[in-house]
């Protein structure tokens, strides 16, 4: 795909300064970048880089004063960071602007297929099966009996979805996640044994969601499992059974969130977060990573730090006093020492 610089510009609603039939069919970094690239300076760190650059062409702001000539085609617009992001949205668009049925597919005769839908090949689609106008199935995806998927769905390959579960509009799946396969349920019996729990659940994801490679959300034991609107899950991440993740909130790969937890809205969970479960955490909560909450966080808005976690700023002071610890330790040793040497003298 190959976009001239004025072209560009009439997409951004910018000015050109230089040559405007110029192409490019790339992106690069300002510092990276070769002839037949778009790039883009935002950060005042890198303009050393816009008069030394090879691409083609550097969307720059309005209000970017040039301290040297320039080699490449600018193209001025008021927020370089924002326009950039929106050239970032049509490519990608364009990219994986897909349509059409693959074979060999299976798609089940029971199954309802929307308008201007893509599936490719490989995939398999069962009975009752509903996929929405404008979604895209990538190939080895697999859907299982009476999943219902809403409009603007892109599933990438190797998405497996169960029985029963419920997808809403522009819900973005990554490589690899499975969606409702049973939660961890077994009851102990009297020889030391497990007896499995049926799980007949499903999982519920809302629209506006999006959902990272490898991650797993498991189906409730009954009722359902369920992600609330506009939430996003990075990778590698494991949903229990029966939890609730509420609207905006976003959490980070590794974490683990046990069993018929409720995260509120707007939290934010770092990395490698566990938490464990028939707890809440209060809406806004925002957890380091490597924390761990064993406990119900009921104050909004918060901080929180460390395994047990505990307020931030107390996690703080916490290892501030950690730190000195040698220091304190030596401070013992030499008055134990002048202790001793007190006793021998008298």
């Amino acid at each position: 795909m190959q976009f001239t610089a004025q072209k560009i510009a009439q997409m951004l609603n910018g000015t050109v300064e230089g040559d405007p039939s110029v192409q490019v069919n790339q992106l690069g970094k300002i510092e990276e970048a070769e002839a037949g690239s778009l790039s883009f300076l935002a950060n005042p760190k890198y303009e050393q880089y816009l008069y030394t650059t090879g691409a083609s062409i550097v969307i720059i702001n309005n209000d970017q004063v040039l301290a040297e000539p320039v080699k490449s085609t600018l193209i001025r617009v008021d927020n370089a960071y924002m326009a950039i992001t929106a050239l970032l949205d049509v490519y990608n668009k364009l990219k994986l602007d897909k349509t059409g049925i693959e074979q060999p597919s299976f798609i089940h005769p029971t199954a309802t297929i929307g308008e201007n839908v893509y599936i490719g090949a490989f995939a398999y689609i069962g009975p009752n099966v509903k996929v929405g106008n404008n979604s895209k199935i990538y190939p080895q995806t697999y859907i299982a009996d009476d999943v219902q998927l809403g409009e603007n769905v892109t599933l990438f390959a190797g998405v497996r979805i169960y029985f029963d579960c419920k997808i809403g509009n522009n819900v973005i799946i990554h490589s690899g996640t499975i969606i409702g396969a049973d939660g961890f349920g077994f009851a102990p019996a009297g020889d030391g044994t497990y007896s499995k729990i049926p799980q007949i659940g499903n999982v519920v994801i809302e629209d506006d969601v999006e959902i990272g490679s490898n991650t797993t959300i498991d189906r409730a034991t009954m009722g359902s499992t369920i992600i609330r609107k506009g939430v996003k899950l990075d990778n590698l991440i494991q949903v229990a059974h029966n939890v609730e993740i509420m609207s905006n909130t976003v959490v980070a790969a590794q974490t683990g969130i046990s069993g018929s937890t409720k995260v509120g809205e707007n939290c934010i969970i770092g990395g490698q977060v566990g938490i464990v479960g028939h707890i809440s955490v209060a809406k806004g909560s925002q957890v380091q990573a490597q924390s761990g909450i064993s406990r119900t966080l009921s104050e909004e808005n918060k901080k929180w730090m460390g395994s047990p976690a505990q307020p931030y700023t107390n996690h703080m002071r916490s290892q501030i006093v950690i730190n000195r610890l040698p220091d304190l330790e030596k401070k013992i040793n030499e008055l134990e020492k002048i202790i001793t040497e007190l006793k021998n003298g008298h």
